[in-house]
């Protein structure tokens, strides 16, 4: 059935009152179920298993990806299952809507714990206690809720903004409830058996527990290259190298993380290119050179010298996290539109209150937000204190930031389906810098603030968008919202201390687990404090180049209109991921890119199913083998 929506005219010239009237008489469904107990229980269940996901790639990549398609078209197949064996009666689109917004909260909850906070304990030294952590990401995230919903109705409502992420959401959730049930199973078996190939894959991959079963010579190998060592080692005296230096120890090595292939495929071939075009320079080029110059220092072990990730990343990072920095900025500023929009209209005719009587009984009333902002913002302020050490004006100044980077982190949201939450978090370190010059840890804890608020209310309203398509109620949504945050928050911060905190902080970064995010975000702050003259000069001047060449890079892709393929921020990353890493996700992207282009003819099967099923193909696979990763982990570390 066709979505019912505005004409572009009817968005430009009818008042919120008639938008409003209009979707209460057309959209709206009423008393559907929502927000059911079996909705809730579904929505939490899946929304915590699969923010696991997301520790996995967030530890690999620095990015969190969407679970709300995947949780869709689970919790579909399962009850469409369920109610032909008569054991429950199917999901509504509601319910499966509602489920979504709870499943979709939960995966954002692991974003601080692989950025901020992780870089917040390499700076002190120092493990955050598990309750601190807790308390901390709730209460940002419910923050985050409360700056959301009351932009809800001026970017929803009012402007129908787009948020495409959220559109297509809506778009499958109305395909798989009224269109042809067939398709809608296809996809979950789909998602089913890449899930569970991965998850197998994964498990034949650990060479303790198959081990343990006497089948270790079974393991499925990690890296492809090993052979080559061994046989070149044993007979010909000789290993791959690039001026002088094994390539192993550059990271330069073929590896078989399906998971990294898959995300991969949904990042798309122009951020694979990127990746693997910084790569290359990083790690076969300039590492090379820097290790053959002494800038680059190893460890020596029974008289060999290895470097490794760790090593290669404390020099390569910071021409990378420059890039990086000055691309995002640059790519922020050149649209100023999103700017000026994001404020226009506050305090308009549009107004919420008038459309209060019609939508008064279904969206979130007023005072929970005249009252829960300063209540939740005094909390995480006195928290701030209290945990990290920041002094209450410090805190305070930035309550008022929140609003303003979340009004410009929505709009953008709105239009594109970016977050430039990494953009937003470097805004607030630069104005900390200047604050709080040389207190390094209040850096940090400030911009974590600002940075995930503004984050999470801008995905959250990327959620909402579906509903608002689909005619649910926004009150039962904000209920569902805080359901998924402490669901979130119950099942990933005990994983992420079991399976990175136990034994300490050296395994919280590893050449398996980089922790590119909070690399990135740990030397922004060390830079801004400690100042980049502590550097080496080839460092220094990796920075400075790197830093041009970012605001060149988006210069171009600005100039082109989106047509120049390289991202600044793409290569930049590259120096903060083993090249293992990078390759794996490029080969993800280049497979579904070529079979894009290969399998063009809808009546085939290629088409169906690697073009129009890219996303539960892929989500399968990160679904399946992250889990299964994680439980690999805590097997390995607790019970062999």
């Amino acid at each position: 059935m066709a979505i019912q929506h505005l004409s572009d005219e009817q968005v430009r010239t009818w008042t919120l009152e008639q938008k409003d009237r209009w979707w209460f008489e057309q959209v709206w469904k009423g008393d559907m179920p929502q927000l059911t107990v079996r909705s809730a229980l579904t929505g939490m269940l899946l929304g915590g298993l699969l923010s696991l996901t997301n520790l996995y790639v967030g530890a690999k990549t620095g990015w969190t990806l969407g679970v709300g398609i995947t949780s869709v078209i689970l919790a579909f197949a399962m009850f469409k299952v369920m109610s032909r064996l008569g054991l429950a009666r199917e999901f509504s689109v509601l319910e499966n809507n509602c489920m979504q917004s709870i499943a979709t909260a939960a995966g954002y909850m692991t974003a601080p714990m692989i950025s901020s906070l992780a870089a917040y304990m390499l700076i002190t030294g120092e493990i955050i206690a598990m309750p601190v952590t807790m308390v901390w990401i709730v209460l940002l995230a419910l923050l985050g809720v409360l700056f959301a919903f009351p932009l809800k109705r001026r970017f929803i409502n009012d402007e129908q903004h787009p948020f495409p992420e959220g559109r297509a959401a809506g778009v499958v959730m109305d395909a798989l409830h009224t269109g042809d049930v067939r398709e809608g199973l296809f996809k979950a078996k789909l998602l089913a058996i890449t899930g569970g190939g991965a998850a197998l894959l994964k498990l034949w991959g650990s060479h303790a527990i198959l081990e343990k079963i006497r089948l270790g010579f079974l393991t499925f190998p990690e890296y492809l290259d090993g052979w080559i060592y061994t046989l070149g080692a044993k007979y010909l005296h000789w290993t791959p190298r690039l001026l002088g230096t094994e390539l192993r120890e550059l990271t330069v090595r073929p590896e078989t993380d399906f998971v990294m292939m898959a995300a991969g495929g949904l990042m798309g071939i122009r951020t694979g290119a990127s990746l693997i075009l910084g790569a290359v320079i990083n790690y076969c080029v300039l590492a090379p050179l820097a290790i053959q110059a002494g800038d680059i220092a190893g460890t020596v072990k029974d008289g060999v010298t290895h470097y490794g990730f760790g090593a290669i990343t404390k020099w390569a990072l910071w021409g990378g996290v420059a890039m990086m920095t000055t691309a995002s900025l640059f790519a922020f500023f050149a649209k100023p539109q999103i700017l000026i929009s994001a404020f226009r209209g506050m305090f308009s005719r549009g107004s919420m209150a008038a459309s209060a009587d019609v939508l008064r009984d279904i969206e979130l009333p007023m005072r929970v937000f005249v009252l829960g902002i300063p209540v939740v913002g005094g909390l995480v302020v006195l928290s701030a204190h209290w945990f990290f050490g920041v002094h209450l004006w410090l805190g305070i100044v930035a309550v008022p930031l929140i609003f303003v980077f979340t009004l410009i982190g929505v709009n953008s949201t709105a239009l594109t389906s970016i977050t430039p939450t990494g953009a937003l978090g470097k805004l607030t370190q630069l104005t900390y810098g200047v604050l709080a010059p040389g207190n390094i840890t209040t850096n940090i804890a400030t911009a974590s603030i600002t940075g995930e608020v503004a984050g999470h209310a801008s995905n959250l309203l990327m959620d909402i968008k579906p509903g608002y398509m689909l005619g649910a109620k926004p009150r039962q949504q904000a209920i569902g919202h805080v359901l998924g945050i402490l669901a979130g928050a119950l099942a990933s911060v005990p994983v992420f201390y079991l399976v990175f905190m136990h034994g300490g902080l050296e395994r919280l970064i590893s050449d398996q687990y980089p922790m590119p995010a909070a690399t990135i975000w740990k030397a922004v702050a060390e830079m801004l404090t400690q100042g980049i003259g502590n550097l080496r000069l080839s460092a220094q001047w990796a920075a400075v180049i790197g830093a041009l060449l970012g605001i060149a890079l988006e210069a171009a892709r600005v100039a082109t209109r989106g047509r120049f393929w390289l991202s600044g921020v793409g290569i930049g990353l590259a120096t903060v991921i083993p090249f293992t890493t990078c390759l794996a996700m490029f080969l993800g992207a280049f497979f579904f890119w070529v079979a894009e282009r290969q399998c063009k003819d809808p009546g085939r099967p290629g088409h169906r199913i690697f073009v129009q099923n890219l996303e539960p193909i892929c989500a399968g696979v990160i679904a399946g083998g992250a889990l299964m990763g994680i439980g690999v982990i805590l097997i390995e570390n607790f019970l062999l």
